[in-house]
């Protein structure tokens, strides 16, 4: 891992600066990146914007800066994005400042502040090495300013074509990620939480241990269109299971439950009208289980506990057990109130319901048994 402090003035960094939309922000005579194609928005509001060239004016460090070697001389912002865009958007024209009680455009600048900006040196931390290494160092370091997320630091260090396509599809506000899954999956793609999502989902699907294996594996793809089937699979697979939608189903793991559940065989109408029946059942306690029980009910004995099926109320329990003489009904030994368990006389599967004519009290041991079978 090699680490090199270099201090480069403003008009070296300037030079050259181009703003290509989606297709990247670039300086440096072209070599550095300094928003890279698909990645985070700028979001500093004016009011910060101005406060960055105002310290540059006076003279004042705006903290340590990090590039990424990417190539023979080619570098990628790591941190420091926001604060190189102030200046570089001053130096466009596309804001003022204000000095001594009057707006200023950078053309308007007295010589000398001109020259002051153009002239201010950024201190900038060159990082190179390994992928594995700087990565290490990334999360060590991570980073002065607004912190990194997990992917946003893996994507510093897997950088390449495949991960351009991949931020073109998952990488931004309007994406076609977004648009396809925002009814379903949560999650800011300008953070690269959609991509982050999709990565897990398909590392689990092939088996591999974590993310940095699969992009250091596809790094350098010329695209990234087996993770975007993938994804679309997920969706198109929900979308066909479950063909009514429910508010609820958005923020669920879908990738894990695609992963899990996407080779057995539902029938789509069936699940419609149980879903239905579900959302209705005032016993259901937790309506965003549904989904997984029911695409689990028919291989997992337990799968009831997705649903947190509502319990007896003390008072139903107490009025069960005076009625049965504190005497379990299925061993038919006698137990104290505290060795007891409330249970469903019709099981709630076969359509029992949680009320006081349904309850009685089994012994614990009975009651495991009973839940076992």
């Amino acid at each position: 891992m090699k680490i090199e402090q270099k201090l480069i003035k403003v008009r070296d960094v300037f030079n050259g600066y181009v703003d290509n939309d989606d297709d990247g922000v670039f300086a440096y005579g072209g070599k550095l990146a300094i928003r890279p194609a698909y990645q985070r928005e700028f979001v500093y509001i004016l009011e910060q914007a101005e406060a960055v060239i105002h310290t540059v004016l006076k003279g004042f460090p705006l903290n340590v800066m990090y590039w990424v070697k990417v190539g023979d001389d080619e570098f990628e912002i790591l941190d420091g994005q926001q604060r190189t865009l102030s200046v570089m958007q001053y130096l466009e024209h596309q804001f003022p400042i204000t000095l001594d009680g009057n707006k200023y455009y950078w053309d308007a600048l007295p010589d000398d502040k001109f020259n002051s900006i153009m002239d201010y040196e950024f201190m900038i931390y060159v990082c190179e090495g390994e992928e594995s290494e700087k990565l290490e160092w990334f999360r060590v370091v991570n980073i002065a300013g607004e912190k990194l997320t997990d992917q946003e630091l893996r994507n510093s260090v897997y950088t390449g074509e495949w991960l351009s396509d991949a931020k073109r599809y998952f990488s931004k506000r309007n994406c076609a990620a977004k648009g396809l899954s925002d009814k379903y999956i949560t999650g800011d793609p300008n953070r690269q939480e959609l991509l982050e999502k999709a990565l897990k989902g398909i590392c689990d699907y092939q088996g591999m241990k974590d993310i940095t294996e699969y992009m250091a594996k596809h790094k350098s793809d010329k695209d990234a269109d087996e993770l975007w089937q993938y994804f679309q699979d997920v969706i198109n697979w929900i979308m066909k299971i479950f063909p009514q939608y429910y508010a609820d189903m958005k923020g669920l793991d879908w990738c894990c439950l695609y992963n899990k559940y996407h080779k057995n065989t539902y029938n789509s109408s069936d699940m419609k009208d149980e879903v239905k029946r579900l959302h209705e059942d005032e016993d259901v306690q937790k309506p965003k289980g549904i989904y997984e029980y029911l695409l689990s009910r028919d291989f997992d004995p337990f799968a009831e506990k997705h649903l947190k099926i509502r319990v007896f109320s003390e008072r139903d329990k107490l009025d069960a057990y005076s009625k049965q003489d504190g005497i379990c009904p299925i061993c038919k030994q006698h137990f104290e109130y505290k060795e007891k368990e409330g249970d469903h006389i019709i099981p709630w599967s076969k359509g029992g319901h949680t009320t006081p004519e349904n309850c009685q009290m089994l012994c614990k041991d009975c009651n495991r048994k009973k839940s076992n079978i």
